[in-house]
């Protein structure tokens, strides 16, 4: 079963924004796991527009599903995930500038340093997993770093998907089933939403796990938290 994660950035975003604690985030994430959320994922970035690190360290005592935290790896970074040891560390490679995250790994180019990063948090406990655009050679070249996962980046698939919904899929096919024969575990996310997950849930093989943040909340605002949560569930069932 393919396993639900929600996102919940833009509750910080909103949050952030009239400086208090409404919504109150800690809340938020507690809820979304009472209303069937398989996971919190969370993306601290280093000018804290959204998540800040003290979210992070208080999120940890309270989840009790899974919480994944994502991020560029670097010394901020990692030393918040040695303090705080989060069941999965998603690996991305973004800009401090980037809106939100836009292209995966090099994992040819950046081989060495990704084994140096997965070995330390593997050490420590964390499940790892690689942001990954769909590319059959970053894939394979993934299976050196050690990594226990991929997350492939799904917007192309997302802006492609009401074109063409098969061509749309069939490179992220192709790495799926890459994966699966390399031993790697598989997960996906960005730009997901409740027209075209499903599809992409029923033809990848071994998906694991969906991140998935900015259409839920979005969607959540007219249909409501609860229900919103139980909707995408279903896509994946």
């Amino acid at each position: 079963m393919t396993k639900l994660s929600v996102n919940i950035n833009k509750i910080a975003t909103l949050r952030n924004a009239r400086g208090h604690n409404r919504p109150d985030l800690l809340q938020v994430a507690l809820d979304c796991e009472r209303f069937g959320a398989q996971g919190i994922t969370v993306h601290p970035r280093p000018d804290e527009r959204h998540i800040r690190y003290q979210d992070v360290r208080d999120l940890k005592k309270i989840v009790t599903t899974e919480l994944n935290v994502e991020g560029n790896p670097t010394p901020d970074f990692l030393a918040l995930v040695h303090e705080v040891r989060p069941e999965q560390v998603t690996l991305v490679p973004d800009a401090p500038d980037a809106i939100t995250s836009n292209a995966g790994w090099d994992t040819i180019e950046h081989q060495i340093y990704l084994l140096g990063v997965v070995t330390e948090l593997k050490a420590i406990g964390c499940r790892v997993s690689i942001f990954l655009d769909p590319d059959l050679a970053m894939v394979k070249a993934a299976l050196a770093t050690g990594t226990d996962r991929i997350e492939l980046y799904t917007e192309a698939y997302a802006q492609q998907y009401a074109q063409n919904p098969a061509a749309a899929l069939a490179p992220y096919r192709a790495a799926a089933e890459l994966a699966k024969e390399l031993g790697i575990g598989l997960n996906a996310g960005h730009d997901l939403d409740l027209e075209n997950l499903a599809y992409l849930h029923q033809n990848l093989p071994g998906l694991e796990e969906v991140s998935i943040g900015h259409a839920l909340i979005c969607d959540a605002l007219y249909l409501g938290l609860e229900n919103t949560i139980q909707l995408y569930r279903r896509q994946l069932q």
